[in-house]
């Protein structure tokens, strides 16, 4: 029987320590890779802010939870300016670990906390390993959180340059970002293929210089919890009564994720229009978030009541995947509202699964997911007046629903994504397909 290649799949943070898009659809990768029968191994970093608890005299590479092929990378010195770790002895240990582990494909996730100088050491360790890089948001691209959005007025930022860049940081001369530029693809530079989970970011990626022979567009893994639970006759909106008029925000409470756009549409809505409807708030992270942003939702939240009965607000907190079948029966639609360059968006194929329209911002990687008036419908990005018409849009337009929630892809299975990452990889077969032949 053919040996099934050995792949080390890297991540930024663990899904059940930390949430957020990149983590979980890393994770949900590997989880079908081996379902698949490939021999695949997750390493995701962790912090000392996130569970000091974790680390360890000497240790930096540790199991996880006693879980077979699931290991902690504990990064204790990552340097946020140049993006790398200043920690020698965790620089000697991932190298050490590569020797033993002898992955034939090395598939990063992220290079946040983990240090762009480890794929220079992936490379020297294990010359003849394929490595991959998932393009999970624009860090490489830009210094301002890989958000693109201009620190001087919160514009979009459309492309990167040493001159644009320094006005985002006056304090940072454009010839060091030339430099960051220069470092940043060197390090792209060993790679031999790379992942865009849509074609927005591929594109963006090619006119900022990666050679495009190496971009593939990938979509996202994610599991489709609504056939897996026995809970999902509940999640959709099925016979019950009255208006579809239940919406849901489900992400990070932070700024660029657009909750500000919807609390300022429902102020709007209270005040124009009088269909009665509810919003579920599910999320957490709120201290990542800008001190006015947390102080304008404190504010909303304690507010709340005054927009009854006409619009009644919840706070759920955060939530589990596991959670999603029960979050999602109490709501009919999804709001995306993102207010910079979103790169794919899971709550998309989150709400895709559940047959909850989403209504999206018209913006990057989840304008392209959504196709206006087929699957979801569409709102000028940052604009509460737009949000909030197509808000009332929602609850009067009869069957708008019922036409749009038919019209949801779903999401692909995960067997289908693990395929067609096997295609990026260079396998030409899976090990049951091998093993069939032999």
């Amino acid at each position: 029987m053919a040996k099934s290649p050995r792949i080390l799949m890297i991540s930024v943070f663990h899904p059940e320590l930390v949430r957020g898009g990149a983590q979980q659809t890393a994770y949900e990768l590997f989880l079908g890779a081996r379902e698949a029968g490939l021999d695949a191994t997750f390493l995701a970093s962790v912090e000392p802010n996130i569970d000091q608890a974790l680390f360890k005299p000497g240790a930096i590479v540790t199991g996880f939870d006693g879980r077979p092929n699931e290991y902690l990378f504990l990064s204790d010195s990552f340097e946020h300016t140049w993006y790398r770790n200043l920690n020698k002895r965790a620089i000697e240990w991932f190298a050490t670990f590569l020797r033993d582990l002898k992955p034939d494909i090395i598939h990063f996730h992220h290079f946040m906390t983990i240090g762009l100088d480890l794929f220079l050491v992936a490379r020297k360790v294990l010359p003849e390993a394929k490595l991959v890089l998932t393009l999970h948001e624009f860090l490489g691209i830009c210094k301002a959180d890989g958000h693109m959005i201009r620190r001087s007025d919160r514009t979009l930022c459309q492309r990167a340059s040493p001159v644009r860049c320094h006005q985002c940081f006056p304090d940072i001369g454009p010839e060091m970002f030339q430099l960051r530029e220069d470092w940043v693809k060197q390090a792209f530079s060993v790679f031999d293929a790379f992942i865009a989970p849509t074609d927005f970011v591929r594109r963006r990626y090619v006119d900022w210089g990666l050679p495009a022979e190496k971009l593939h567009v990938v979509t996202n893994a994610q599991r489709d919890y609504a056939k897996s639970d026995p809970r999902v006759p509940y999640a959709r909106h099925d016979g019950r009564s009255g208006p579809p008029n239940r919406f849901g925000f489900y992400g990070q409470l932070i700024d660029i994720k657009g909750l500000g756009v919807v609390m300022d549409a429902l102020d709007l809505y209270a005040e124009t229009y009088d269909e009665p409807i509810s919003l579920d708030i599910n999320g957490t992270n709120l201290h990542y978030a800008s001190p006015a942003f947390r102080e304008r939702f404190e504010a909303f939240m304690a507010g709340a009541k005054a927009l009854e009965p006409k619009i009644k607000v919840t706070y759920n907190g955060g939530y589990s995947m596991s959670d999603l079948p029960t979050r999602m029966s109490r709501i009919d639609w999804v709001i995306v509202p993102s207010i910079w360059w979103e790169i794919f968006a899971l709550v998309l194929s989150e709400a895709y699964m559940f047959g909850k329209p989403p209504l999206v911002s018209n913006i990057g990687g989840v304008g392209e997911r959504v196709h206006h008036e087929v699957d979801g419908l569409l709102f000028d990005v940052g604009d509460p007046v737009s949000l909030m018409e197509t808000i009332h849009r929602c609850v009067t337009e009869e069957g708008l629903h019922a036409r749009l929630a038919e019209g949801s892809p779903g999401v692909p299975p995960v067997r289908t994504v693990v395929d067609a990452h096997c295609e990026v990889y260079g396998i030409d077969a899976l090990p049951e397909v091998l093993s069939a032949a032999s």
